[in-house]
């Protein structure tokens, strides 16, 4: 298989960044939105045809996907540890170009008509072209150096989108949050990547996971506080996976970041960036599979069961329509990540990271449905909140069935996408862990209740008396909602098994019946709970509110972790740490500097007049030299 075209995919939404960002003052708004969707159109189409050539022309071979590289040093550590700079084709490489290709594709073409009149038009299209381009580097990269060069660089971009109004002070709160929560993650992802290094001698993912190579077997000799030092280093990666992934405790970013404009959300944190994390441990998979036996990989597990348990109870309490779906995403996100933490290896087995991909496929296509319904929302009624809401199914029909639909998918409820990645997830977890097959089964019921509690707060409930009719969003935000309604409807449909898989071979995945009905059930009562509490405005909601009494307000508070983490911050590190090392600094190290300084001025100011410059005071040192030099040469002559 050729792939010297595939590199033109991540240069062409770069060269678009190049030209809007320089030229943003001379290009006319309209042209810089039709170069944006014009350069990710031609960047989608080659992401197509790639997965057409490597799926059903060239990728297979005697049942098994090839690995299609091509690289060069960049570089030289040592004469075998080596940064190279490549691009590295495989099953989920070729998976996440499509994934980021249309959910891009879409949020181009939606931001057309959503961010028309805005001031920063241009640059706004010149940041999705950086992030785009980010992203396609980032799945594309062949080591784990070069994956942390795209990984910082999505980190740098998705500070400007989430920051991008910047007058506006809580969006500049949101982006500094984002970026410095990620960056103490990414250093644990850094502090992997050395470890990596300086115990195997490759960054190279091909040669770290091959199951046989000497680059894992090596590694179990050497350990430290029981564990082997490759683990520590696997746990240390996804403490990189788990920030920019939203997980638990690393989550409090992700509810801010909805600042920045619905698009963003819908392109950063429903189905690109967000998703990085679990791309990571699906790219170093065999490394947490095989060292020693899958301890890191539990940890995946049990974090992300939790981290989906613990945002769908916040997401049942919130009213901000994004934060909602910022917390369905790191729900859907621990669905994702506890697939893969309860995945085998071989054929069947592996199903768990099967399902995770799968579902990572069809959440990106439902998840950002769902943004972009929720941004046309906003954009009909300038506001983000369920109580300015009611009735908008009159006025805005497409809106209406369109985020129905993607309601309906993320619920589960056949044969829409959501319920045949999530039914397989639940098959994996049932498999090799009961206990957090519980907890996906009760995750089920509370994201549907959610879900249609927001879908009936915002289309049905009270008809809201609105200061200015709603009104239909126009052509360019409504076609991509109708492409992804399509999408969130036969994406599941896709023989995902025979394509994605941990060992790349194939193998035909059956509907566990039993299981499904189950879940499917759970999915049902979440709805009719919510049809019940929220389709017609009554007081039950309030009055189940006020019997939970502080379990609800904690959760609506997000269980105060953002005010322990401004306690933490604030009174312990920097008013017990930092400020003694601070006044240490002042005091002592530039206090002794500054001593040194000032004594030395004081001696040369007494010290100066020896060289003043003036022929009298030379010859008059001069004379009194030789005079005491005379006098102590008679002093010791005449004794």
């Amino acid at each position: 298989m050729s792939i010297d075209y595939i590199i033109l995919i991540p240069i062409i939404p770069f060269l678009v960044f190049l030209l809007l960002g320089i030229f943003h003052k001379r290009i006319k708004p309209a042209v810089s939105g039709y170069v944006g969707v014009f350069g990710l159109l031609a960047s989608a189409m080659l992401s197509f045809y790639a997965a057409y050539q490597y799926f059903f022309v060239s990728g297979k071979v005697y049942g098994v996907y090839q690995t299609f590289t091509e690289k060069s040093v960049w570089m030289n550590f040592t004469d075998t540890l080596h940064i190279d700079m490549g691009i590295l084709i495989d099953p989920i490489s070729v998976m996440m170009l499509v994934v980021v290709s249309v959910v891009s594709l879409m949020v181009h073409i939606y931001s057309r008509g959503y961010m028309k009149g805005d001031e920063g038009y241009t640059k706004f299209f010149a940041f999705l072209g950086l992030f785009t381009f980010s992203m396609y580097g980032l799945v594309l990269a062949t080591n784990l150096f070069q994956i942390y060069i795209f990984w910082e660089l999505v980190g740098v971009s998705s500070y400007l989108l989430i920051g991008y109004y910047y007058t506006k002070t809580s969006a500049i709160a949101a982006a500094k949050k984002a970026f410095i929560v990620t960056r103490f993650a990414d250093f644990g992802f850094l502090i992997g990547i050395m470890i990596i290094g300086y115990y195997t001698g490759t960054f190279d993912f091909e040669t770290l996971n091959n199951p046989e190579g000497s680059a894992i077997m090596n590694w179990a000799a050497t350990s430290f506080m029981g564990l082997s030092v490759i683990t520590w280093a696997l746990i240390f990666i996804f403490i990189g996976g788990a920030g920019k992934s939203a997980m638990f405790p690393l989550h409090i970013w992700l509810p801010d970041a909805m600042e920045g404009p619905t698009p963003v959300s819908a392109l950063i944190h429903a189905a690109t960036m967000v998703v990085a994390g679990v791309f990571l441990v699906a790219r170093l998979f065999p490394m947490f599979y095989f060292v020693e036996d899958g301890f890191a990989l539990n940890i995946v597990a049990y974090v992300g069961a939790f981290s989906a348990l613990f945002a769908a109870i916040i997401a049942i309490t919130q009213t901000d329509i994004k934060r909602v779906l910022a917390f369905s995403t790191m729900s859907q996100l621990g669905y994702m990540m506890l697939a893969l933490g309860v995945s085998g290896y071989e054929g069947h087995d592996g199903v768990g990271y099967m399902a995770s991909m799968f579902h990572l496929f069809t959440h990106a296509m439902f998840k950002a449905l769902l943004f972009l319904g929720a941004g046309s929302v906003i954009h009909a009624v300038h506001s983000n909140y369920l109580k300015d809401m009611g009735g908008l199914r009159k006025y805005m029909p497409i809106t209406n069935i369109t985020f129905l639909i993607a309601a309906l998918a993320i619920a589960g409820v056949p044969p829409l996408a959501g319920f045949w990645s999530k039914d397989e997830i639940l098959v994996a977890a049932f498999e090799h862990n009961k206990l957090i097959y519980y907890v996906g089964v009760f995750v089920a019921g509370l994201t549907a209740f959610y879900m249609f509690r927001l879908y009936f707060g915002i289309f049905w409930g009270k008809d809201t008396a609105y200061e200015h009719k709603p009104k239909e969003s126009p052509l360019s935000m409504t076609f991509p909602l109708l492409v992804l309604a399509v999408l969130s409807i036969v994406g599941g449909l896709i023989p995902f098994s025979e394509f994605v898989t941990a060992d790349k071979a194939g193998f035909e995945a059956h509907l566990n019946y039993p299981l499904a009905a189950i879940a499917t059930g759970v999915g049902i009562i979440g709805i009719v709970l919510a049809w019940v509490f929220y389709k017609k405005e009554n007081s039950l909601s309030d009055k189940y509110a006020n019997a939970f009494g502080p379990l609800y307000k904690w959760a609506c508070d997000k269980f105060y972790f953002d005010e322990i983490y401004m306690f933490v911050t604030k009174k312990i590190i920097f008013k017990r740490v930092s400020a003694p090392i601070a006044k240490f600094d002042k005091q002592i190290v530039d206090g002794t500097m500054e001593g040194i300084g000032n004594k030395t001025v004081v001696i040369s100011k007494k010290i100066k007049g020896i060289q003043s410059g003036k022929v009298q005071d030379y010859a008059f040192a001069f004379v009194a030299g030789v005079v005491v030099v005379a006098l102590v040469f008679i002093y010791l002559w005449t004794n």
